[in-house]
């Protein structure tokens, strides 16, 4: 499939999307969002990618924010809507995706951009990212889960810090405060995303997706993650994967996943 915004490289098991605006610093704008969608369902949905890495072209930036000139002149109504179908559209899709998706931040991942980042599996930065929610700032409040998934990352008072003041942290910062899971050279970004994505997908990828649905049901007020833990420990038992991943282990060799 062809886009206008985005570029998909498959190479299997790892696939990587880049959000291929760099006049706009890669800003989301409806479209964008729509493709991104797209992309990530259709990957989602190929048995041959095990692992999607998502990142920004250039070197200025991930994603630098929303594109405002989109919704300046909206109301309260066309407000509400924006974020519900972008947050079911996009970002409550990729937090819920059963193919791992790593964000390889490579620069500003402002508004928007850090949401987008923050809903995915985890995160990896360059060394020159700055992270920040300035929402505020424009009078509005975060709208794809921001005031949520940050809070979950790095603690309430800091994430109330971070959102009231509209401020940015780099790449160390992020690091330290467990928004990031590591920070490299802008050079080796890539690098090390396709490094760890290779050890993710050398793994039961049908494991990896119950894991990441009990991990999610943790976070979830309506969910006993425990109880979802071991529905979903249960369920194993009953894939092509558990056999292979433990006959491997019995006859001392590598496991040769069929993801069933």
């Amino acid at each position: 499939m062809s886009y206008n915004n985005i570029l998909v490289e498959e190479t299997s098991p790892v696939a990587t999307i880049t959000i291929n605006r760099p006049n706009k610093l890669n800003a989301l704008n409806r479209d964008t969002i729509q493709e991104l969608s797209e992309a990530f369902s259709d990957l989602d949905a190929n048995s041959d990618i095990k692992t999607i890495i998502l990142t920004g072209s250039g070197e200025k930036a991930f994603v630098a924010g929303a594109d405002i000139s989109e919704f300046a002149d909206f109301s309260v109504k066309q407000g509400g809507k924006l974020a519900a179908k972008g947050q079911k559209l996009l970002f409550d899709l990729v937090e819920n995706l059963s193919t791992p998706v790593i964000a390889a931040i490579n620069g500003f991942a402002l508004g928007g951009g850090l949401e987008l980042a923050m809903s995915c599996h985890f995160r990896v930065a360059s060394d020159n990212a700055r992270m920040g929610l300035p929402e505020v700032s424009l009078g509005v409040i975060p709208g794809y889960g921001g005031t949520q998934r940050l809070p979950q990352l790095i603690g309430k008072g800091r994430a109330m810090e971070l959102i009231m003041t509209a401020s940015m942290i780099n790449a160390e910062q992020a690091l330290s405060y467990g928004l990031v899971n590591h920070v490299v050279p802008q050079g080796e970004l890539l690098e090390l995303c396709e490094k760890l994505a290779g050890k993710i997908s050398n793994n039961s990828s049908v494991a990896i997706g119950h894991a990441i649905k009990a991990v999610n049901a943790g976070f979830k007020h309506d969910s006993n993650g425990y109880a979802s833990e071991i529905k979903a420990f249960g369920e194993c038992f009953g894939t092509a994967d558990f056999k292979e991943g433990t006959t491997a282990f019995l006859e001392k060799r590598k496991a040769d996943f069929p993801g069933e």
